[in-house]
């Protein structure tokens, strides 16, 4: 659809802005469940969302294969196979897609247009939206599927437009692009960058690794699953989701209620052995024991114990050195395959860019402090992303008094249970500001179905307009701050609290009292009658 000038705008009862795990499902709930007339908008040139733009070498879930999906369409978790632990990028985009094709769902689904202005009409309650080709559409209900990653934050530095190889970021890889043979530089070491590391290692002829932070690194455990393995998957779905849906991160295991130094230190390393043994992030952090996130010692317990895995598996000492944080442990979780193995292979190269920063990008490649020109064909950036709140901040938004979203949230994102904002009527959010810190399949569920159902309430009793109060919307970012303070999270500088973003208020952004929580607040509210909203219809105006 392109836009003409004097093109007539076109009205619908909802819409639905992104096409990721988020926006199918929403618009598969407003459409077929309430027969609203939904138009859903992404900018991509197909279905996924994250899983659309991040093709990089080694991308992949690192929640275990068999969470990573929906659970509403039960049908699907019978049928769809898989046969490893983890799902790659290619993997999880055909589910996406298969998920599209077989409810129907691309017809309402309108690709290559991005979204720029969002205006919230007071005079008729509904929200008129504007694409990049100036097309408007209008709708009473605006719901926002974003995502939490998918605003890149991609530095600069001197010299870029000299270089006379490719520069990419993770978040928008060309399809074109094949890093074989190729020498490489990766900045930036997080979930991204560490799985790029383990993949380019393999086939780029060279790999430099520019790091700023060291990373505590578990492995992922992943390798082949039997179909013995996903058959019984298949026959415990049930009993597998009420557990998922009742747990802290949602990631399919039962977390530890043992505190780390309950037990001799003996103990402790056999459980931290079984850990890595095991495989994943989530469950080195939340399985072991139940108070690493918590308790300073059992933190310092299990970072002194991947430091020690770390002078185990690297050779050199002076990788070794540079690879080994200080800090806490208390960052996203992160695991790979082989990522400190990688450093171990002749073609692979790590700078500590806080101790040699880089100075210039030049015609060759990167040039550091040290005066050292770092030959490259390809500079990678997996520099992560302006998390949850940057692609709102992008665009133009205007509620109610013509308020600008930049200026709600001034002083860092809020919401209202993770899926609303005050001042900006009918305006709903999937993974929202202080949304649930969790594997992230199981907790859109929870934020559509909440959505779906209050608009569904809102259908039935005529209200016009849904709005949290700015005393509930304070209230709930208390609570998420209260609940974070009792973590050691914001004591490490990490993009959960926004500290790669220069400049970027550090403010909580996450309700980190786990899945199992957050419903049982989505469900109080619904119970309560929609209690901390603001319900308005003609009667009550």
């Amino acid at each position: 659809m392109t836009a003409q000038d004097n093109a007539p705008v076109e009205n619908f009862d909802a819409i639905v802005i992104g096409a990721g795990f988020g926006g199918i499902y929403q618009l598969h709930t407003l459409r077929d469940q309430l027969g609203l007339k939904v138009r859903a908008f992404d900018r991509a040139g197909g279905v996924g969302g994250t899983w659309y733009w991040n093709r990089y070498p080694g991308a992949m879930s690192d929640t275990e294969s068999f969470v990573y999906r929906y659970y509403w369409d039960k049908e699907m978790l019978q049928e769809w196979d898989y046969d490893h632990r983890y799902l790659n990028q290619p993997d999880i985009l055909a589910y996406l897609e298969a998920v599209v094709e077989k409810h129907d769902l691309a017809r309402d689904i309108q690709l290559n247009t991005e979204i720029t202005a969002m205006d919230f009409d007071e005079s008729t309650d509904r929200w008129t939206v504007t694409t990049g080709d100036g097309a408007t559409y209008t709708a009473r209900y605006l719901i926002s599927a974003l995502g939490l990653l998918s605003s890149t934050n991609f530095p600069t530095f001197p010299g870029m437009d000299t270089f006379k190889g490719r520069i990419v970021h993770t978040g928008a890889w060309p399809e074109d692009l094949d890093i074989t043979g190729k020498r490489v530089g990766v900045i930036g070491t997080g979930s991204t960058g560490t799985q790029v590391v383990c993949a380019a290692s393999k086939i780029a002829s060279h790999l430099t690794v520019f790091q700023r932070s060291p990373q505590y690194s578990v492995p992922s455990g992943n390798g082949p699953v039997t179909p013995e393995y996903v058959q019984e998957k298949r026959e415990k779905y049930d009993e597998i989701w009420e557990q998922v849906r009742g747990s802290v991160v949602a990631f399919g295991f039962e977390e530890s209620s043992v505190a780390a130094m309950s037990v001799t230190e003996e103990e402790r390393e056999r459980r931290f052995q079984a850990a890595w043994d095991r495989g994943n992030g989530f469950h080195f952090m939340f399985g072991a024991f139940g108070d690493i996130a918590i308790d300073p010692e059992a933190n310092e317990a299990a970072a002194a114990f991947i430091r020690k895995k770390i002078a185990e598996i690297v050779k050199d000492p002076e990788t070794a050195r540079k690879l080994t944080p200080t800090d806490l442990y208390a960052k996203r979780p992160l695991c790979n395959w082989d990522y400190y193995e990688s450093y171990n292979r002749d073609n692979v190269e790590l700078v500590s860019i806080k101790e040699n920063p880089i100075e210039e990008i030049t015609p060759e490649g990167l040039r550091t402090a040290d005066g050292v020109v770092h030959e490259l064909d390809v500079i990678v950036f997996a520099t992560g992303f302006d998390a949850v709140d940057g692609n709102y901040l992008r665009m133009n938004i205007r509620g109610r008094d013509g308020l600008t979203i930049q200026d709600h949230w001034k002083n860092g994102p809020t919401s209202y249970v993770g899926v609303t904002t005050a001042h900006f009527p009918n305006l709903f959010m999937i993974l929202g500001p202080n949304g649930p810190f969790t594997n992230l399949p199981p907790s859109i569920e929870a934020q559509v179905e909440f959505i779906t159902e209050m608009i569904r309430s809102a259908e039935a009793d005529g209200v016009t307009t849904i709005e949290p109060t700015v005393e509930a919307e304070e209230k709930w970012t208390q609570t998420c701050q209260e609940i974070a303070d009792m973590t050691l999270f914001p004591k490490a500088d990490s993009w959960i609290f926004g500290a790669n973003i220069p400049g970027k208020p550090n403010t909580v952004m996450f309700y980190m009292a786990g899945l199992g929580a957050y419903r049982g607040v989505l469900a109080e509210v619904a119970e309560k009658g929609y209690g901390g909203f603001a319900l308005r219809s003609p009667a009550t105006v």
